[in-house]
């Protein structure tokens, strides 16, 4: 009977608060946007980091929690900050909590469904201080923080190695064909490595007629998030079985962003498509009319004009090819792919370069995998902890 004993007397320490009695939400100061361009103090607003400031308005670690806009988003800064009116912060009280542990606490709150204003969402701070927090004793806030932390560092670590993989990528990319280009190399257009492209389809929201093919739709900006991390937000859509067949992406085809683009960004992401970037996926793959598919001759060309194309979208150089009046940008991705020249180089070259690159976007690809096990991993974990429902094996017990 000792365990199941043990585990009540263990259980008894826990204590529920509210977050009013624990914690101070203190406002942000209001800080131009002309302000947040220098310095290396990072500053925070409801959405999150938004830029840099010379000097911090907190001189610790602290929390950060949406107020306004992006309500109830739960940041953590370990350095000092400049917290902005959009939001809350909340700073270090080691008598009462340990702040990393807070920081994962909140994140289970619901934060994010407190909305009481109607035209831009708003956190009233009463509501929010009339949650309910339960807490273990300090030195088990300490352990729950540190097994949720080790998890985060490693999915941190694992998308910093991504960076820098890609920038290797990108940088053998311009010495090979941007800064040393060979004399003997043409110039030609896109349409050599191109078979065909290929428009998607936005499919419906939920099974109806002959729309049944359960597929995960890509959009622009999840083929940002697709490059960055993981695309944790992609749709689920329902297409019809005969499209999915003329849509789905082989192995070593492109999918490339030809509608949306802001007056900062341009339209024209893209991301490449193998077996590996599948795997992310729960279901199969397509795209929606908002992007378009460039289907590669052969799979060695794929990293090649992936990163031609990469390369030219990161020099600004769609602003150039965009059209449409209704607001909505347009990329011109005929005259990108079959009109414009480009210094193009020998077949032979390309192959040698995918056979250089290849390695480098797997070790990518298996990051991401890594990644997505350990956030699904970390996901599990931290509602049981919050709860007690699964206890950290310390010295506490």
């Amino acid at each position: 009977m000792g365990q199941p004993f043990k585990r009540l007397i263990l259980m008894s320490e826990w204590k529920e608060y509210k977050l009013g009695e624990i914690a101070v939400l203190n406002y942000g100061k209001a800080l131009a946007e002309n302000k947040r361009i220098s310095g290396n103090v990072p500053v925070y607003s409801s959405a999150g980091i938004t830029g840099w400031h010379n000097e911090p308005l907190v001189n610790s670690e602290g929390l950060i929690i949406g107020r306004k806009g992006t309500i109830g988003k739960v940041y953590y800064s370990n350095t000092p900050f400049f917290c902005i009116d959009t939001a809350y912060y909340i700073l270090p009280n080691e008598k009462i909590y340990d702040l990393k542990f807070l920081f994962y606490k909140l994140k289970t709150v619901g934060f994010e469904d407190l909305n009481e204003d109607s035209a831009v969402p708003g956190l009233n701070r009463e509501t929010a201080y009339n949650q309910e927090v339960l807490l273990p004793q300090l030195p088990e806030q300490k352990a729950i923080a540190s097994v949720l932390s080790s998890l985060d560092n490693k999915i941190d670590l694992l998308h910093r190695q991504n960076a820098t993989l890609e920038k290797m990528a990108e940088t053998l990319f311009r010495q090979w064909f941007i800064e040393e280009a060979k004399e003997e190399w043409e110039e030609g257009t896109f349409e050599k490595w191109i078979l065909e492209t290929v428009g998607g389809d936005w499919g419906k929201e939920s099974i109806e007629g002959e729309f049944t093919k359960a597929v995960y739709c890509l959009r622009g900006t999840d083929i940002a998030d697709l490059n960055n991390g993981l695309p944790n937000k992609t749709p689920i859509r329902f297409i019809k079985e005969k499209k999915f067949q003329s849509i789905c992406p082989n192995e070593g085809d492109l999918i490339i962003e030809v509608s949306g683009g802001t007056e900062n960004q341009s339209t024209g992401r893209i991301c490449y498509i193998n077996n590996q970037v599948k795997a992310l996926f729960d279901y199969p793959l397509v795209f929606s009319n908002f992007c378009r598919m460039i289907r590669i001759k052969k799979q060695e060309f794929s990293f090649f004009v992936y990163c031609y194309i990469q390369y030219l979208y990161n020099q600004d150089e769609f602003f150039n090819l965009e059209n449409g009046s209704s607001g909505i940008k347009n990329l011109d991705y005929k005259t990108l792919l079959f009109d414009l020249k480009y210094i193009m180089p020998d077949e032979n070259s390309v192959i040698k370069f995918h056979n250089q690159a290849k390695s480098l976007f797997q070790k990518v690809n298996q990051n991401k995998i890594q990644i997505r096990t350990l956030t699904t991993l970390r996901d599990t974990l931290l509602p049981k902890l919050m709860i007690g429902e699964i206890r950290v094996n310390n010295d506490f017990e």
